[in-house]
């Protein structure tokens, strides 16, 4: 399988790990190290358990074309793997 291009050296996941997804094998990788973020910083989670988290995906999901507007990015009208792990990561933060 390979090392994964998300290992973080024991710091914090960042959202900037996203930016390197481009594959489907990258999505996985990333949401193997987004399990580990997980289990290891818990504290970092602004939604710790299944129910916030899905509810914060919907959510971000409903709202993304002002986060790619705001990054100075264009909104995605075929999400790829990377809107993916965008979302999945709008799950973790998003409020």
């Amino acid at each position: 399988m390979g090392e994964s291009p998300f290992k973080l050296k024991g710091i914090k996941m960042k959202y900037s790990e996203v930016e390197k997804i481009q594959t489907r094998q990258d999505f996985i990788s990333f949401l193997r190290e987004l399990k580990k973020d997980y289990l290891e910083n818990l504290p970092s989670w602004e939604n710790r358990d299944i129910g916030t988290f899905l509810e914060a995906m919907a959510s971000w999901i409903e709202d993304m074309d002002g986060f790619y507007i705001n990054k100075g990015l264009p909104v995605p009208k075929k999400p790829d793997w990377k809107v993916l792990a965008d979302i999945f990561m709008g799950g973790k933060l998003y409020e």
